[in-house]
């Protein structure tokens, strides 16, 4: 292998790597204040890319327009089914809300298809994605210089949010003691609602960055994609944010990098990740960054 491919391929390991972090951070967000799993967050990733096709191909809107309503529309999804499908629940058992999420996920799966089809439908043009770029003898695309960038930059933001804004220390009050904080007058529901706003924002600026790596969209596209980014939070440390990114960065590269220098797992890309996450489960089972939780009795 020679040094540009390797190269070429740490680049796309790269861009994968914070593809899965920015979805993981909906992931550990939610985690770290429900005690939930959101099983239903890829596909809420999966229904923003339909909503950029919409946007763009439907209504011909400008890729700058169509990229701001999506994101609008997939907060008002998230904030809806958080609203429908996991407040009723809230004093319920954390097996309840699990059950919930999962039928959630199937919801939004089977609506997909009943609105779009099952058929594969491509990824509207972005040009300022899709323009390929050279580095000496290494050719990319826009797409996968600009994702860790961007991955990077939404990383500080929703950080100085949750350490510098009031409604991010209600954020990590009610992280640490959930019934706490209600009892010291923070409303629970609005920063609930808020967490799902962030990470539903984040899902949808990573179904349009997915969208222009790949192209190709399909109602199941959000599961694999979803099940990887849980394993990229929970490498990192559940319900950390710094974690989940880093967690992402190592599974996107690990994936392309062994597919890349052993051909014969070239099949085996997708089990890579669960065999990564047996293998912290065993080791480390918090995370890299993960605190020990002490139940209380």
């Amino acid at each position: 292998m020679t040094f540009e491919i390797f190269l070429q391929q740490l680049a796309n390991g790269i861009s994968v790597g914070s593809l899965y972090a920015l979805i993981a951070i909906g992931y550990t967000m939610v985690y770290g204040i429900l005690r939930l799993i959101n099983f239903a967050h890829g596909d809420i990733f999966m229904m923003a890319a339909y909503f950029m096709i919409f946007s763009m191909v439907n209504f011909s809107l400008p890729w700058y327009v169509s990229t701001v309503i999506v994101i609008a529309a997939t907060i008002l999804l998230g904030v809806v089914i958080e609203k429908v499908a996991y407040k009723p629940l809230r004093d319920a058992s954390r097996m309840s809300i699990m059950i919930s999420a999962i039928g959630v996920s199937f919801l939004l799966q089977n609506l997909a298809t009943y609105l779009f089809t099952g058929v594969p439908k491509g990824f509207p043009d972005i040009p300022f994605l899709t323009k390929a770029i050279s580095f000496g003898n290494v050719s990319l695309s826009m797409v996968t210089v600009v994702t860790p960038i961007i991955t990077i930059i939404l990383l500080f933001v929703v950080l100085f949010i949750t350490n510098k804004t009031k409604i991010g220390m209600a954020m990590r009050a009610v992280s640490k003691d959930f019934e706490t904080a209600k009892l010291m007058g923070i409303n629970i529901n609005n920063v609930i609602s808020s967490t799902f706003v962030i990470g539903s924002g984040l899902a949808a600026i990573g179904a349009i960055l997915w969208g222009s790596k790949y192209a190709a969209v399909m109602p199941v596209m959000g599961v694999m994609p979803g099940l990887k980014c849980f394993i990229a939070a929970v490498l990192g440390g559940i319900g950390n944010t710094t974690g989940a990114v880093i967690g992402g960065f190592i599974l996107g590269m690990a994936e392309i990098m062994l597919v890349s220098f052993i051909p014969p797992l070239t099949g085996y890309r997708d089990a890579i990740a669960f065999v990564i996450l047996i293998i912290v489960l065993l080791i480390k089972p918090t995370g890299l960054l993960g605190e020990k939780v002490t139940d209380k009795v």
